[in-house]
């Protein structure tokens, strides 16, 4: 009978160690993803494009249909409020 608890114990531990390294390794793809899309907007960044409006367009195009019309318009309304329009 115990034969079965440590064979359970060593397949537990086994899976678990299958899943650090495969998040190990998905970190490390992140990692490189990260580093080429920094080289991306260091490339537009020398041909004079605003790398800081770039990544506001990036995080639009990401939202749903209408739903950055809504934002702009709450946005205007409070900016409005504010007297800054």
């Amino acid at each position: 009978m115990a034969d079965i608890g440590d064979n359970s114990g060593s397949i537990a531990a086994q899976e678990l160690r299958l899943f650090v390294e495969r998040v190990e390794r998905l970190e490390e793809e992140k990692k490189g993803l990260a580093d080429d899309i920094k080289e991306v907007m260091s490339e537009m960044k020398s041909r004079g494009y605003d790398t800081k409006i770039v990544r506001k367009l990036i995080a639009i195009r990401k939202k749903k249909k209408g739903e950055h019309e809504e934002e702009a318009m709450i946005l205007e309304t409070y900016m409005a409020a504010l007297g800054m329009i």
